[in-house]
């Protein structure tokens, strides 16, 4: 069963923590600062995982994303829920790539075919590694601030211009300008998703050629 709506809806929030979104002063300060670590970097990697609801129902997530921000690559591998275990998907500012463990199968999206069709929380996860492009999206705004000044703790809202009433919280911390928690809430507050951040690295090495390999023998369906 092809499951590429369940990994856009994971990967949406996968967009915002590549991208970061944060401020020491005001929300755009720390936009600025984020943007800048991550253009700094070679590349990125992180896990991320927690619970969100898919289908109505409250379910595991745990995902592993890596990405080359420079050269707009990133790629997402799927440990849980178990109807995603295996599946990965492989973005860049051309197509999107999802691997169906169960099939076998890749199919190929467009970047802008992907981008018309994302929709949770108003997010594009094809704009993971942009942080200029995401950004022109959303109206953001620093709801508070906690800790000593080199460990604070910020916490941005971010709000679609689209007019999605989905919004996202990130937590960023200022000791590496980095993302730490994410939450997706819908317009009645609840916590559609809520996701910690773990094993942050940079510079560890990755290549575009490693982040873009998917298995040779997958059927490949161009949608």
């Amino acid at each position: 069963m092809n499951k590429s709506p369940k990994l856009t809806l994971i990967a949406a929030a996968c967009g915002v923590l590549l991208t970061s979104l944060a401020s020491a002063q005001s929300a755009q300060d720390i936009i600025g600062k984020v943007d800048a670590a991550q253009k700094a970097a070679k590349d990125i990697s992180f896990r991320l995982s927690g619970n969100a609801t898919l289908e109505s129902s409250a379910q595991k997530i745990d995902l592993t994303i890596k990405s080359i921000p420079a050269q707009n690559v990133a790629r997402l591998q799927f440990n849980a829920p178990d109807a995603l275990a295996d599946n990965i998907v492989v973005a860049d500012k051309n197509e999107i790539r999802q691997y169906l463990y169960l099939t076998n199968q890749v199919t190929v999206t467009s970047a802008k075919k992907a981008a018309d069709g994302a929709g949770f929380g108003g997010l594009d996860f094809t704009q993971l590694s942009s942080v200029a492009s995401l950004l022109s999206q959303y109206d953001v705004k620093l709801l508070s601030t906690s800790g000593t000044a080199g460990k604070r703790l910020f916490q941005l809202e971010a709000t679609p211009k689209s007019g999605t009433t989905d919004k996202t919280r990130v937590w960023i911390t200022e000791a590496g300008w980095r993302p730490t928690r994410i939450q997706i809430v819908s317009s009645a507050g609840k916590a559609l998703a809520d996701l910690n951040v773990g094993n942050y690295r940079v510079n560890s090495g990755l290549s575009v050629a490693s982040l873009k390999q998917l298995p040779k023998d997958a059927q490949i369906i161009r949608q």
